[in-house]
């Protein structure tokens, strides 16, 4: 039975203490042999499949894992293929940007996920969060590509991330510092498809709180994206998400505010993110990305992330509705945007130069040190 707002809290609540067996078995072979240099290539080896290739030369635990793993999720038809990338050749952009921005924080508010991510931070290596940024938010650009979701890119983009997640299992495992009897697995089925939520529902709804118009169709078709996302990342049947976006949006809805919390690692997971943000979008123009941002989540989730509030919050309603009380803001801010088109939304100004701004970045952390795949360690810590 999928989930559902009648069996979520239970459901859920099962999931937390599942990992993934089959990804949790190859990758602890590997890390219990110190094989840093071969989970290392593990995932470039992943990330570079295509679908039909031979894998005579891949090691055999990995070809027969990996022929497991590319079965399409029950059901999957050419129509679901065609409203997702119809999707995206209309949000493509903006939500990447929300995605890579709203969603990521978004998984911060999750007290385990926080401290999940910051415990596990050597992943993003001393400089900073660049390379962890970057892995997180590749698959949303892989997502948008045509034909991603028929020729095997996406499919082999995912399962790499699956492997991470593994990873991350294991290391948790190994370090002796997880509590299983609080928290249930590291980065459990639960954590899986929650931000599968996140990444999704949530986002189509900080694209309504900004005044974006997306059609019943094209979140439809969102929302068969992140099905398909949400199976190849090795969620049972069970708990994938369904294609149907309104009863995710009611299971999400109601699970939100009780996963969502404050804490001091979600906190810091978010000031690092935007401080990294901040060399891409510089300068005043930052002050209205992070109020776009505000807006996006609503003050409370907002609140809860710590981000800061400034002078453009007290604008935040009027400027996503095109108002002519805040045009000279706009205006100094967008080019004079907002002033001539009283009555349109100048937040779309502002995604298109953040949505170029976040390519950019993530094509800067993705080539650093001409390697686009996480340096894995055995041991925990976030490089304080």
């Amino acid at each position: 039975m999928p989930l559902s707002i009648e069996n979520a809290a239970q459901e859920l609540q099962a999931a937390n203490q599942v990992g993934d067996p089959e990804a949790d078995a190859l990758v602890s072979d590997l890390i219990d042999h110190r094989e840093v240099d071969g989970v290392n290539a593990l995932f470039r080896t992943v990330a570079t499949l295509k679908h039909g290739q031979d894998r005579s030369g891949l090691p055999p635990r990995l070809a027969e894992f990996l022929s497991a793993a590319e079965a399409e999720p029950p059901g999957w038809s050419d129509a679901d293929v065609r409203a997702a990338e119809k999707f995206f050749s209309r949000h493509r952009g903006e939500v990447a940007m929300l995605q890579g921005t709203v969603g990521l924080i978004g998984t911060y508010l999750s007290p385990t996920g926080a401290f999940t991510l910051r415990s596990t931070g050597r992943l993003g290596g001393v400089d900073g969060p660049g390379r962890r940024l970057s892995q997180s938010s590749r698959l949303f650009i892989d997502m948008d590509k045509q034909g991603a979701m028929t020729d095997g890119t996406l499919a082999a983009n995912v399962t790499k991330v699956r492997l991470v997640h593994a990873s991350v299992r294991q290391l948790h495992k190994k370090s002796g510092q997880w509590d299983y009897d609080k928290w249930g697995e590291p980065v459990s089925q639960k954590y899986t498809t929650g931000a599968s939520c996140v990444f999704s529902v949530q986002i189509l709804q900080a694209m309504r709180n900004l005044g974006l118009d997306v059609s019943a169709d094209d979140a439809h078709g969102f929302m068969c994206a992140w099905h398909y996302v949400n199976h190849y990342l090795g969620t049972p049947e069970k708990w994938v998400l369904p294609k149907d976006v309104d009863a995710v949006d009611r299971v999400w809805t109601e699970e939100r505010d009780r996963e969502w919390k404050k804490t001091d690692d979600g906190v810091f997971m978010t000031k690092q993110a935007l401080d990294y943000y901040k060399k891409f979008v510089p300068g005043p123009f930052h002050d209205a990305f992070v109020a776009m941002v505000r807006t996006a989540l609503t003050d409370q989730y907002a609140d809860m992330a710590g981000l800061p509030r400034g002078f453009l919050d007290t604008a935040a309603g009027p400027l996503a509705a095109g108002h002519k009380a805040v045009s000279g803001l706009g205006g100094g801010l967008l080019g004079g945007t907002a002033e001539d088109t009283v009555g349109v939304n100048p937040y779309k100004e502002i995604l298109g130069v953040a949505s170029s701004a976040f390519r950019e970045m993530e094509k800067a952390a993705l080539t650093q040190g001409q390697d686009d795949q996480p340096q894995m360690h055995q041991e925990l810590g976030d490089d304080r």
